[in-house]
């Protein structure tokens, strides 16, 4: 017995001890892998015997509460194909149920979800909450939105105390409806302290004839055609018999609101005998007034019924043409006779011998430049028109950025006084021809 022991305390030496201790920490991470698989194998077989359990599957759908017999929404005085304005206030009806905020549930209630330009979200589910999807939890019956210019979709539809559609879904039938661009709001351009727009002539309480000119004048801020965005201008509208119109709206364009897009200011009106008024509004360049409004005040006119009460012309009224200085002469700096040009091109306005002064200052040896297209040289002893062919410059300009189509086309250039008159002699150019180019568009080259 005791060398039996001893053969085996021969057999487990040192170095066999670390043998045995290895095998048996193998066999113990084998047993414990097969445990974990064991583990893996019970929860996969749990998952394809549960139908309820599966990966990424959806919450099960809440239940929808019931809707009453002949339940309707509806929109309150807004018809399919309506022409709307941007900003409007819609109304919103409901039958054969109430009207209960979100979170209350009591039955046969529900409250409204606005769907703008979409369609009916899945109808067992709780209604999105969005741009598109407008909810009314607190029970609203009307609200006020504002949509862009265009076409758009409008449609009700009813949700429980969840935002989630009723069994059956109560829902209106969908509105198409057409947003007038004209009453689209704009932002407004921003106006400098203490500019401000007059009327030169006529002056109020004037009686005046039928056919009259009107003058326009413009304090602390300049003016620039209509599509010409820079800062600090504008450009005039007279309103004739009628009040100012809404601020945040383009100024209509009709025979009560007459623009003045090239910058004039002056213009020549015709008026029924009687009692008129008239006042000016300065608009930006998208014909918006601006940011505080810059308008006169309105003045009050008599227009003459019979040529005994029939006011003299100004020009008869005027103590005759202002004397002009020999040497005195008016020209182009650009363009020169039968140059070329582009359609759009800015026409540079050159004086010497002279100052230039706006319209209604009275100085010696001054005047302002008018700028004469496709037309004759006109009666030298009276006020030159004001058209879209005679072209006005009261406030001094000396550049002016026209447009003209292609071909050949006349530029002539005449000073005139303040009162637009032409001086005694006349201070006037060449009439230079020049051609303008045909501009193709540039087309792009896709690389492929």
């Amino acid at each position: 017995m005791t060398e039996r022991l001893t053969d085996f305390g021969a057999i487990i030496s040192y170095g066999n001890l670390f043998a045995l201790e290895a095998h048996v920490s193998v066999v113990a991470e084998l047993l414990m892998y097969r445990f974990f698989f064991r583990v893996c194998l019970i929860i996969f077989a749990t998952i394809a015997l549960d139908p309820h359990i599966e990966a990424g599957a959806q919450q099960p759908a809440p239940a929808r509460k019931p809707s009453a017999p002949n339940a309707r929404v509806f929109f309150i005085d807004l018809k399919d194909g309506a022409t709307i304005p941007s900003k409007i206030k819609l109304r919103f009806g409901v039958e054969n149920m109430e009207i209960a905020a979100a979170g209350v549930a009591t039955p046969n209630t529900g409250h409204h979800h606005l769907l703008i330009d979409t369609s009916l979200p899945p109808l067992d589910q709780p209604i999105p909450s969005d741009f598109n999807h407008i909810h009314f939890g607190g029970g609203q019956t009307e609200a006020e939105i504002t949509l862009p210019a265009g076409e758009h979709t409008l449609q009700l539809l009813f949700g429980d105390q969840a935002h989630t559609p009723h069994q059956p879904p109560v829902f209106s039938e969908v509105i198409h409806v057409k947003v007038d661009p004209v009453t689209v709001e704009k932002t407004r351009t921003p106006a400098p302290a203490g500019a401000s727009v007059f009327l030169i002539e006529p002056a109020d309480g004037a009686t005046v004839a039928r056919k009259m000119t009107v003058k326009f004048g413009l304090s602390g801020m300049e003016l620039s055609p209509a599509g010409t965005s820079k800062p600090n201008s504008g450009h005039h509208h007279l309103l004739i018999d009628t009040p100012l119109p809404a601020f945040d709206r383009e100024i209509p364009s009709d025979l009560n609101h007459v623009h003045f897009g090239r910058a004039q200011t002056e213009t020549e009106v015709t008026l029924t005998p009687g009692d008129h008024t008239l006042q000016l509004l300065l608009g930006d360049h998208e014909h918006l007034p601006h940011d505080p409004p810059i308008f006169s005040k309105v003045i009050r006119i008599h227009v003459a019924d019979s040529p005994a009460e029939k006011a003299p012309p100004a020009a008869a009224a005027a103590a005759g043409r202002r004397p002009a200085p020999p040497d005195a002469a008016v020209y182009f700096i650009y363009p020169t006779n039968g140059e070329r040009i582009y359609p759009n091109s800015t026409i540079r306005f050159g004086l010497r011998g002279m100052g230039v002064a706006p319209a209604g200052v009275v100085k010696p040896n001054t005047g302002h430049h008018h700028l004469l297209i496709d037309v004759e040289t006109p009666p030298l002893d009276q006020p030159l028109p004001s058209d879209l062919s005679h072209i006005h410059f009261g406030n001094g300009q000396t550049e002016k950025k026209i447009t003209l189509s292609p071909g050949e086309h006349t530029l002539q250039l005449i000073l005139a006084d303040e009162k637009h008159m032409p001086h005694d002699p006349p201070v006037i150019s060449e009439r230079i021809k020049v051609t303008v180019k045909v501009v193709r568009p540039v087309r792009k080259r896709y690389r492929r």
